[in-house]
This record gives structure tokens, C-alpha cells and sequence, in this order.
């Protein structure tokens, strides 16, 4: 899959020349469009033409100025923030990252497609990052650590460097099985763009025939789209920074990866990021009852209704395992 990849990017660049301007407007639709020479970049700095449309995200909120609120929208963004953190939690992270349980090819396309959604790149991307950053968490090689770069370089700089852009498919060779995973994985700016057309659509619909609604086309796109997405991506951030420097550490990790109740209940139970790293293969990552997981919640209803299976638990044994001493006085639970 590496080598296709690599023949893809080149055949591209190849067809649309050198000219940097036009790979970079060939690189806003095709995220496979890059050459070696422009990944393996080892500047620190953001190529800020690349991701003019991930700064143009945050600067669209601004709209609201001019759109005002409702209800109407208020509910849609919160809605939207809702079933695409759990998109990235349950999916992207617990089933592409890690294989925490099973589901048919049906259900994987259609979450993989919904995360796809949040403008937090395809399937593949997130999850090659993730597995290196489990290789190597807190160390040198580590792609996002706040203990090495710093907070704001783990929130979101490095993702703005070229270095980040490609895909690590050495890592994902079980998902790059699955030619529509390769296609959101390529084309990972096809699902943002249908929401936010489909956002406008409905709102100007709901205009028309639906005044009571009080709501509009560019009030929906900027609350349901831009609002909700700004607001789920810092969320997902957060575990990368603050997770990994603010909370409590239960278990002696070689990382410094921390359990933390608030981050948790934004990030629907990534914030029990201790106990992730301490052990990964588990669905549900707040391992004991006062542990809120909400992904985890919804994952078994999931697999009551048959639509995902065999979630993998944590075993007794990793519960009291290499524990530290803040963590060692509590008692294991459910």
C-alpha cells in the first residue's frame, strides 16, 4: 500500500508540474498528493498556505456575528458534536487505532464516514498517528507531545507542518485492505463539504417552510458546521495536551499520560487517558463504575442491537497491575 501511494503522489504532481501554488490547491482536495520531498520537511513550522482552509474553519465562527442564534441551530451543532465525537472516539480511535472489538464492513464505512466528517483527516491518517504515537508516546518521536514541544505545539501546530500531511501506511496495512477506507482516507475533505452544503440546504429550507424554526441556510452552516466542528476538534485535542500534563496518573506508564474527569466528560471517556495507555486494548477506557465513559455506553448498546461485537474488556489482573501511589489507594471496582 506505501509504494501505491507513493507511485499515486507522484503520478500527480507529475500531471500538474511544479508549480508549488497548484500542489498546494491539488493537495486542499487530494490528501495522497505529496511527494517525499514535501513530507519529509523537518521544519517546526506550519506551511500556512496548506492550511488556509483549517484556519478559515476558525475565522467562519466568526460569523456569527452576523447570523445571530436558535434554538434551532444551537441543537443541530450540539447534535453534530455529539455524533461525531463519538465517530473519533468509538471509531477512529477504539476500533481503527486499536481493534477494541468487531463490526460488520457496512458499519465501519458509515463511522469511518461520519468521522471523516469532523475535518480531522480519513480513517487511515488518524489512526497511523495514533498507533506511532503509542509506540513512542512522551519521547522524541512522539508526533504531538506536550513534554517535548510544548502545549500548543501538541494541541495543534504539529498537525500544520508539512512533516504530518502523510499518511503512515506501514502502520495501517489491516484498514488500507478496504479500498472505500482508502477512498475517505484520500478524499477526506468529500464528507466536510457535503455537511456543510446539506447544513445550508436544510437551513434555507427550514426558512421557507419552516419560519417557527427561526433559523436560516447561513445560520445552520455557521452553528451546525463551523461552531460545532471548531469546538469537537479542540476537544479531541485536548487529549493530546492537556491529557498528558494536568490529572492523575493510577497506573506507572512510561508516558506521562493522566486520568482526568473534565476532559473525560467532553471527550465522551478519553479523558481516562492513564488507564489507555496503560492498557489499550480495551473498549472502555474508564475502567471502574465512577469512571463515566460515554463511548463506552454507547458501544455495548451498539452491541445489543448487533451492530458491533466481541468488545474486548479489561482482564482483573491489568486492574491492579503496576500500580502508583496516588492511585494505589483505591479500590478496583466493576
Amino acid at each position: 500500500m506505501g509504494s501505491v501511494g507513493r507511485n499515486t503522489d507522484r503520478s500527480w504532481l507529475g500531471r500538474i508540474g511544479r508549480n508549488r501554488l497548484v500542489q498546494t490547491l491539488v493537495r486542499w482536495v487530494d490528501d495522497e498528493a505529496v511527494d517525499e520531498s514535501y513530507t519529509a520537511r523537518t521544519t517546526d513550522r506550519p506551511d500556512w498556505f496548506r492550511v488556509l482552509p483549517f484556519l478559515v474553519l476558525h475565522l467562519a465562527c466568526l460569523g456569527v456575528i452576523w447570523v445571530g442564534w436558535s434554538w434551532t441551530a444551537v441543537a443541530v451543532a450540539a447534535a453534530l458534536y455529539v455524533v461525531r465525537m463519538f465517530a473519533i472516539t468509538a471509531f477512529y480511535h477504539r476500533y481503527f487505532s486499536h481493534r477494541t472489538f468487531r463490526t460488520s464492513r457496512f458499519w465501519q464505512f458509515l463511522f469511518a464516514l461520519l468521522g471523516t466528517s469532523a475535518v480531522q483527516r480519513g480513517p487511515l491518517w488518524w489512526a497511523a498517528h495514533h498507533r506511532h504515537h503509542h509506540k513512542c508516546a512522551d519521547k522524541e518521536d512522539d508526533v504531538h507531545s506536550p513534554l517535548e514541544k510544548g502545549f500548543l505545539w501538541s494541541h495543534v501546530t504539529w498537525l500544520t507542518t508539512p512533516a504530518a500531511f502523510r499518511t503512515r501506511h506501514a502502520l495501517v496495512k489491516d484498514l488500507a485492505a478496504y479500498p472505500e477506507l482508502r477512498f475517505l482516507n484520500r478524499f477526506s475533505v468529500l464528507a466536510p463539504v457535503l455537511l456543510a452544503a446539506a447544513l445550508f440546504g436544510a437551513g434555507e429550507l427550514l426558512r421557507g417552510f419552516v419560519p417557527a424554526a427561526g433559523t436560516s441556510g447561513p445560520q445552520l452552516l455557521i452553528w451546525g458546521f463551523f461552531i460545532s466542528t471548531v469546538v469537537l476538534f479542540h476537544a479531541t485535542s485536548t487529549i493530546n495536551s492537556l491529557d498528558h500534563l494536568v490529572g492523575r496518573r493510577r497506573y506507572a506508564t512510561a508516558d506521562n499520560s493522566r486520568n482526568n474527569l473534565l476532559l473525560a466528560l467532553l471527550t465522551f471517556g478519553e479523558g481516562w487517558h492513564n488507564n489507555h495507555h496503560h492498557y489499550a486494548a480495551s473498549a472502555r477506557q474508564g475502567f471502574f463504575w465512577w469512571e463515566v465513559d460515554l463511548t463506552y455506553y454507547g458501544l455495548w448498546l451498539m452491541a445489543r442491537l448487533g451492530i458491533v461485537r466481541d468488545l474486548r474488556r479489561v482482564p482483573a489482573r491489568v486492574l491492579t497491575s503496576n500500580l502508583v501511589s496516588d492511585g494505589a489507594s483505591r479500590r478496583p471496582g466493576a
